[in-house]
């Protein structure tokens, strides 16, 4: 098997940097083809920041637009304190779209970075995903 690798497509590549590294603290480990691609790591999977502007053509030849946006693909990232790293998303910019929600296998809450890109803080409970296993 090979090694996951998350893509986001962001329309301003210096504020998206500042955003990852202070709302979910991953680190810049390089720039790459020319300053146009990010390399971030630290959540157990290397993330690229791809420079591409509103309105440049995408998948399914759809202009991308960076208002908030429906995708049927998202990244939740864990964390040891919820409230602690949605202090720190909010403060870097993102936008909380739920409070925080309890369930059997913990908390969560919902959110957009500055580019409609939706994605989910979650702390675990002792039991996660354990507590709602079939069989």
């Amino acid at each position: 098997m090979g090694r996951l690798l998350l893509n986001i497509d962001v329309p301003e590549l210096d504020s998206a940097v500042a955003f990852y590294t202070q709302a979910v603290r991953l680190e810049l480990r390089r720039y790459l083809f020319g300053h146009s691609v990010a390399e971030l790591e630290g959540a157990g999977v290397a993330v690229f920041l791809l420079l591409k502007p509103a309105g440049s053509i995408g998948a399914g030849g759809q202009p991308r637009d960076y208002g908030r946006h429906w995708t049927p693909v998202h990244f939740d990232l864990v964390v040891d304190d919820l409230e602690g790293a949605l202090r720190r998303a909010l403060d870097a910019g993102a936008v909380a779209e739920s409070g925080i929600e309890s369930a059997a296998w913990g908390r969560q809450v919902r959110l957009a970075d500055p580019y409609g890109h939706g994605f989910c803080l979650v702390e675990f409970s002792a039991t996660g995903y354990a507590s709602v296993a079939d069989g």
